[in-house]
């Protein structure tokens, strides 16, 4: 009877503990910590709407200073103007060679092309930081959307779009350590980088297919995704990780991999990173 009563009283305290709702900051810890029983208990007492939108919140916040104090420094954005006048000198090029305008005309617009950008600092900031509070939400509904629609109906998950946005968005605190390394990098390297991959530390050609495959060497990506897999397959009722990861990983590499081959076709595809 004792041993009975023990294996009771060891029951309710467990259901009791697995009922236990986590404040946010017991969140936060957790998909550092435990991401694993995080998701598992967040499953059971229900996702909450602060669970994906103050992540994405700080996301936008760091990233947007992170921007202006990039911008700030004279070495980096005189790098980032260097970078764009060569893109656009590649276009006058090819305009030359076409006949379309003269070697004169080309030295004459790429000067006032750089006048423009001196006199435009201001203004390209607050374009920036309007591009980062749309383009993140916009991306985050879109890639949330499609990891639930996979796991919903592919894996035959039990959970739903709420779910799917806290086992997304919850993990973009890794995103805010992976900002602030950025910048980091930035400012050792003395330019302006997109990112913590391979490709973005040695300034590699991503049009290439080794620039692609170099993009997708970045610790943090991988540790993000992964955390992702395992709030997909907690949120969705699962014991399993395996299927989860394959899912997870294989969208992530296959869609840019996709995006990739459209990008010479169309080059506009490019700023989305392929």
């Amino acid at each position: 009877m004792d041993e009975l009563k023990d294996q009771e009283v060891k029951s309710e305290v467990e259901s009791s503990e697995e009922d236990f709702e986590l404040n946010h900051t017991d969140k936060l810890v957790g998909v550092f910590a435990e991401p694993g029983s995080t998701f598992k208990r967040i499953s059971i007492v229900g996702p909450k709407t602060t669970d994906w939108l103050i992540p994405i919140l700080v996301v936008i916040i760091i990233s947007i200073i992170s921007n202006y104090v990039m911008m700030s420094n004279p070495t980096i954005k005189y790098s980032i103007m260097e970078k764009q006048m060569q893109a656009v000198e590649e276009r006058f090029d090819e305009m030359v060679a076409k006949g379309q305008m003269t070697e004169a005309q080309k030295e004459q617009q790429l000067q006032q092309t750089r006048d423009f950008m001196d006199q435009q600092g201001g203004t390209q900031l607050i374009f920036s930081t309007l591009g980062i509070l749309i383009f993140t939400f916009l991306m985050f509904f879109i890639v949330s959307g499609v990891f639930f629609a996979v796991t919903k109906f592919g894996l035959k998950g039990e959970g739903d779009y709420k779910g799917a946005m806290a086992a997304y968005g919850l993990p973009h605190y890794i995103i805010v350590i992976q900002v602030v390394v950025m910048v980091i990098l930035a400012f050792v390297l003395e330019r302006f980088i997109q990112g913590t991959s391979a490709a973005a530390i040695l300034d590699s050609d991503k049009t290439t297919f080794a620039g692609w495959a170099l993009a997708k060497l970045d610790i943090f990506s991988i540790w993000f995704y992964a955390v992702v897999a395992v709030g997909f397959a907690k949120m969705f009722k699962s014991e399993s990780y395996g299927k989860y990861f394959g899912m997870v990983f294989g969208l992530w590499i296959g869609v840019s991999f996709i995006f990739w081959l459209l990008a010479d076709a169309l080059p506009f595809l490019r700023w989305f990173g392929v």
